[in-house]
């Protein structure tokens, strides 16, 4: 078992404030991952990019806008963005919004299937 733990302190607006958990040298995955925090009146930046993308809520209410659309986004929803899919979160709340984000794509799909037949 290899266990690691977020950093808390690496939260911050240079890095949007996410801190990417995944992956690590030791574990292949065909995904990356991060945990997000949205602090209340923060917001997300507006983007979209060509990975596929899920968020999870894992604390708090939010609110997520893509192509248009608003819908409220609370602990233990997920939600999927298809690749070139415009998507934001929004915190109109009193308390941190936390959420872990999971994306992908060909490439690193391409790449962990060559690193596990590597290693076979």
């Amino acid at each position: 078992m290899e266990l690691r733990s977020l950093d808390r302190s690496k939260l911050g607006p240079d890095n949007g404030f996410s801190q990417p958990l995944v992956p690590w040298p030791a574990l292949n995955a065909p995904f990356k991952g991060a945990w997000c925090v949205v602090h209340p009146g923060g917001s997300s930046t507006k983007h979209a990019h060509h990975d596929y993308e899920i968020f999870i809520a894992v604390s708090g209410e939010a609110v997520l806008e893509s192509n248009g659309e608003r819908v409220a986004f609370r602990q233990g929803d997920i939600v999927h963005f298809p690749p070139h899919t415009e998507h934001q979160v929004f915190n109109h709340a009193d308390e941190d919004f936390q959420m872990y984000t999971v994306w992908w794509d060909t490439d690193l799909a391409a790449a962990f299937a060559e690193r596990h037949e590597a290693s076979s």
